[in-house]
């Protein structure tokens, strides 16, 4: 298996560099918060290389969320949905809800390829209210003696942080705009 318990890996994506572990390892998950200096209060979303893989922890998908995910999945989208109970309180900072990304990179979806149930709990790869680490020399710098790092094959990502939508009512609801439009 690529990560044993309590692992931290940073990895690229096609957006920014990421921070993941696996998401039912509380002991991983507490060293995401603490590496970063995050605040307990904002949740981490799932990663995965599929759909399938994510279609379990979420519930109550609307129409124009399926949509946005046909259109823009694989990509720098992050959607956001109501939660199954699948999903664990620490990972989603006790909401009910849970953000779910397929990022389009090869590298990425090949890791979780390799990942025992294909999903990783997410994060960018920074300390909290800096930039994410920009390529693979300053994730090591600053990273490097705290987490596994997944060197890129071929570096592809654009810099520009995802774009998050809440998908919980009658309309999506920009949160953060990024490189997709909607």
């Amino acid at each position: 298996m690529i990560l044993s318990k309590g692992e931290v890996l940073g990895f690229e994506t096609d957006t920014v560099w990421g921070l993941g572990c696996l998401p039912f390892d509380t002991e991983a998950v507490d060293k995401i918060y603490e590496i970063k200096g995050r605040d307990r209060s904002k949740p981490l979303i799932l990663m995965s290389n599929t759909l399938e893989n994510l279609m379990p922890y979420v519930k109550n998908i609307p129409d124009y969320a399926k949509k946005l995910m046909e259109t823009h999945f694989p990509g720098a989208l992050t959607l956001i949905y109501e939660k199954t109970d699948l999903m664990p309180d620490f990972i989603t900072s006790g909401k009910n809800t849970v953000g779910i990304r397929i990022p389009n990179h090869t590298g990425f979806q090949k890791l979780c390829g390799e990942i025992k149930g294909g999903v990783l709990a997410t994060t960018s790869l920074n300390y909290s209210n800096e930039p994410p680490a920009a390529d693979f020399n300053e994730a090591k710098e600053k990273f490097g003696k705290k987490i596994t790092l997944i060197k890129p094959e071929n570096p592809c990502n654009i810099g520009v942080s995802s774009t998050v939508v809440l998908c919980t009512g009658e309309t999506p609801v920009i949160l953060r705009q990024g490189s997709v439009e909607i």
